[in-house]
């Protein structure tokens, strides 16, 4: 019967070290939070990135625009110049 009890007292004894190693509520907490809070910043930091890369297609549009522009001006001004009779042969 000794024997017994003391082999249950020692069981409970491990068990309660089991039990008092483990993560206590405020340190799950303070993980989870810590998790999500990082998940919040690579949502923000991917949404920046996307926000970037949308600027420099816009960007890259708008020169696109401006050299075509460019481009019709310097057309239309030879085509003019062609009109009114402009250069006459090469020398």
């Amino acid at each position: 019967m000794k024997k017994s009890i003391s082999i249950l007292a020692v069981a409970a004894l491990a068990t309660s070290m089991f039990v008092a190693c483990g993560p206590s509520k405020a340190e799950l907490e303070a993980k989870a939070k810590a998790q999500a809070d990082s998940v919040a910043e690579v949502a923000k930091a991917d949404s920046i990135a996307k926000a970037d890369e949308a600027m420099k297609v816009a960007e890259a549009a708008k020169a696109d625009s401006i050299a075509q522009v460019a481009k019709a001006d310097s057309l239309k001004k030879v085509e003019e110049e062609a009109a009114k009779g402009g250069k006459k042969g090469k020398k």
